[in-house]
């Protein structure tokens, strides 16, 4: 499982203030302790409250590259902070994100091949989020077809699903884990797939319990990555846990240890 560590972003308090105050110590303590718990790679969101965002995601940028070659998923809504953030970027990058609608795939595309950048694409466009399975399929279509049409290797395509809330969308959560599956063979060879774990228990109780269950269905269902917490501990050993008996792992009594270890 390649794993995206999702804290450091601006709608966090600590992070938000660390930005506006330039911080940049609280920065690369939120980085490292990340990767230190099993991060692959560290989401960098400045949050919706960012006045300037093209200079805080540069300065971000710049912070984190002191500490680690770590991948950065460059996380924005507007392509332009994007740019801007892969202007300054050293380490290896990922696009977070291109909806399936035309004006983001026109820009962000050329943007991944540009910058030899991996990119996500999430199943949802202009139109809203997807009520089903065959909606989301259609979806990530429009996205891989876009990929192949712009001669963007599809290997480098992550697809995400769109995870719900379980309290307030309880009836879409076993067409989201189906359409993991599916995605994989839209085209050969196929995407991988990603998901922003933390939106399935928002707003409810017992959010790690929830967390940890929908990763472990999701990782049978083929999940290649996921944006969490890598410092939830009973997350990691869950996830490790889930690979090992899907035999992605050998077996040992320490096998949590050794994995740690890798």
């Amino acid at each position: 499982m390649f794993i995206i560590g999702e804290l450091i972003n601006g709608m966090y308090a600590n992070v938000g203030l660390a930005i506006k105050e330039r911080n940049k110590k609280e920065i690369q303590k939120c980085a490292l302790d990340q990767l230190i718990c099993g991060a692959d790679a560290l989401d960098v969101n400045c949050g919706p409250a960012s006045r300037q965002p093209l200079v805080d995601m540069s300065w971000l940028i710049e912070v984190i590259q002191e500490v680690t070659d770590k991948p950065l998923c460059l996380d924005s809504s507007k392509p332009a902070v994007i740019e801007e953030g892969l202007k300054v970027a050293r380490n290896k990058t990922i696009i977070n994100s291109t909806t399936a609608d035309a004006e983001k795939l026109d820009a962000l595309i050329p943007l991944a091949k540009k910058y030899k950048s991996r990119l996500i694409g999430i199943t949802i466009s202009a139109k809203g989020i997807p009520q089903n399975k065959d909606q989301r399929l259609e979806l990530a279509a429009t996205i891989v077809a876009n990929c192949q049409e712009k001669k963007f290797s599809v290997e480098d395509l992550y697809l995400d699903p769109i995870v719900l809330p379980v309290n307030v969308a309880q009836g879409q959560m076993k067409d989201i884990l189906e359409s993991i599956a599916e995605f994989k063979i839209i085209s050969d060879p196929g995407p991988k797939t990603t998901l922003g774990l933390s939106n399935v228990s928002q707003g409810a109780h017992l959010r790690s319990l929830i967390n940890r269950t929908f990763l472990t269905m999701a990782v049978a269902y083929g999940l290649d990555s996921a944006i969490l917490d890598p410092k939830d501990k009973e997350l990691i050993d869950t996830l490790i846990t889930a690979e090992l008996i899907l035999n992605k792992n050998i077996y040992c009594d320490s096998y949590l240890e050794a994995y740690r270890r890798k």
